[in-house]
């Protein structure tokens, strides 16, 4: 194990300390003098007195030294870009003053003006210039994906990664993103990253892969043009006659194909998002945005919009609110009856948990706060829709059907701003 992944062993001294100090101290990576060197070749790219193509080729050989830097040694870069590029306190405290002496008078938008230039800190223009070559972009990314795990441990970091969501959520607003269609004819290398990124059913081979790209079938994916050739997130969509009750039918590669002229209904029955770097940054309801009108525009029949989803925090959520006994005769619910106590319990359970839990204003279930907060609807709860061990697991086998109405999305989204949860008569009738 590395000093990276255990913070609570790292120094504790800040790297201010630390570029006065002479000798290192402790698990710190780099020395006092390497540490200054390395600060200085941060503080060139920022330089003012330099061009934007020069920032960024001085970007681009610090990008090369961090590829081949050790864990702690790349540690010690986030800690420079957080502590030492931060906003200027002084230019702060006196922006702030000069806006409180002008509100509400004619100076008042100038002072506002220089509040706002005031704030912006040199790490934004630091990590500006790193976008500017053509790797940049995925450096960052990347960069970020690495971060996040460590934030926890040591929350002088937060400032690093709270400026590239910042930065992040503009370069990759959905005005900049290209909407492509994946098939079994897109290129090999694009295809082997569907495989690698599907997080909701795992794709087994290349022949369940066709399966899923197949003609009564539809993968979609957002890209962005600095990191062309990846999809940032894709969803896959079966195009059928009907609500799918169960993810079996929709995986078996020996089923019969759809006529998709007949199809009425498109499932989307999983969504995969592919870069941990881009957290926090939401193009989810976008995309499915995006796949409904391209859908409807090629398949004028198509009048329902649903997804077959898991349940992933139902067992967990359970185990904690449900009598043990209970929990011991749910443990094979492929096995109930249908007209069993047990199976309707369990039903009436899951119904409650997508119905009505709520953690700070938002659905406690992390697919259903997605679908919900992008206007659906909880509309039925499917019996062994996925008896895979998996499915047995997250949610005994259960899945569920979030309806998008287009013509009630906003209506949903703001049902859920005040804190009421949209879903089917059906549903709250289980637990009522």
């Amino acid at each position: 194990m590395t000093e990276l992944t255990h913070p609570a062993k790292a120094a504790t001294r800040s790297t201010r300390e630390r570029l006065e100090a002479t000798w290192r101290k402790g698990a710190e990576a780099l020395s006092p003098r390497v540490l200054r060197r390395t600060l200085a070749e941060l503080q060139a790219i920022v330089d003012t007195r330099v061009s934007e193509v020069e920032g960024g080729r001085r970007a681009r050989a610090f990008a090369e030294w961090y590829a081949g830097a050790s864990a702690e040694e790349r540690r010690d870069a986030w800690l420079l870009m957080s502590e030492q590029f931060g906003a200027d306190p002084k230019k702060i405290q006196s922006a702030r003053e000069h806006y409180e002496a002008a509100h509400g008078t004619p100076e008042e938008g100038a002072a506002e003006i220089r509040l706002r230039r005031s704030l912006v800190s040199a790490r934004t223009r630091l990590l500006q210039r790193f976008a500017a070559f053509p790797a940049g972009m995925r450096f960052l990314v990347d960069l970020r994906a690495e971060l996040l795990p460590h934030l926890r441990g040591d929350k002088r970091l937060l400032p690093l990664d709270a400026e590239l969501e910042t930065l992040f959520s503009t370069w990759f607003d959905v005005a900049f993103l290209e909407l492509r269609r994946l098939s079994w004819d897109s290129p090999a290398s694009l295809l082997e990253k569907l495989i690698k990124y599907e997080a909701v059913h795992d794709i087994r081979s290349w022949s369940d892969l066709k399966n899923r790209l197949d003609s009564d079938r539809r993968c979609y994916g957002f890209f962005h043009p600095r990191l062309d050739g990846e999809p940032l997130i894709f969803v896959e969509v079966a195009l059928t006659d009907h609500m799918s009750d169960g993810i079996t039918p929709l995986l078996d590669e020996a089923a019969a194909v759809a006529d998709i002229d007949k199809a009425t209904t498109a499932i989307f029955y999983s969504i995969s998002n592919t870069q941990a770097g881009l957290r926090g940054v939401s193009f989810g309801d976008s995309l499915i945005k995006h796949v409904v009108e391209t859908l409807k525009a090629e398949f004028p029949k198509l009048k329902t919009f649903a997804t077959l989803s898991p349940i992933p925090g139902f067992r967990a959520w359970l185990a904690k609110h449900a009598p043990p006994e209970k929990l011991a005769g749910w443990e094979k619910p492929l096995e109930l009856d249908a007209k069993s106590p047990e199976r309707q319990e369990l039903l009436s359970w899951a119904a409650r948990y997508l119905g009505r839990e709520l953690q700070d204003g938002k659905p406690l279930d992390p697919v259903a706060r997605f679908h919900l907060g992008n206007g659906a609807r909880v509309e039925r709860l499917n019996w062994a829709g996925d008896p895979s061990p998996k499915g047995i697991k997250q949610s005994f086998g259960l899945m569920v059907n979030y309806l998008y109405d287009p013509k009630r999305l906003d209506k949903h989204r703001a049902m859920l701003s005040q804190g009421e949860i949209p879903m089917a008569a059906a549903i709250g009738d289980l637990y009522r």
